[in-house]
């Protein structure tokens, strides 16, 4: 990129990796976009998301299986928090990591809603 170029707008399902509000500022981690489309408020400029884990003693978390990624993926196998949810700035974001299936996202979408419940 030259620097003229717009900056990359995330879509719902994109895996980045970013800065984790939780953790401090030299802290990162990979979030799920559940939340971008043009009608939603700071489109491309802030997106709802839920964090990944490599955790697998919690119990709810959402397995990621190898066939759900369209693109990308993880270094290590990781899981969806579906309560780990934050609204995180496009700033934030390092780089994009890749995308999962629309079934596994919506899968993560309810989990939180039930959450909330």
């Amino acid at each position: 990129m030259t620097g003229d170029e717009p900056a990359p707008v995330f879509e719902r399902g994109d895996i980045v990796f970013g800065a984790d509000p939780f953790k401090g500022e030299e802290a990162a981690r990979p979030w799920l976009i559940l939340s971008n489309h043009e009608g939603r408020p700071f489109y491309g400029e802030q997106y709802i998301a839920v964090t990944l884990t490599t955790k697998s003693w919690m119990d709810g978390l959402i397995d990621i299986p190898e066939e759900s990624w369209l693109r990308g993926g993880t270094p290590d196998q990781s899981r969806i928090v579906p309560w780990g949810v934050q609204s995180i700035d496009h700033e934030d974001i390092d780089f994009w990591q890749g995308r999962l299936e629309s079934d596994l996202v919506d899968k993560a979408v309810d989990a939180l809603a039930e959450e909330l419940q």
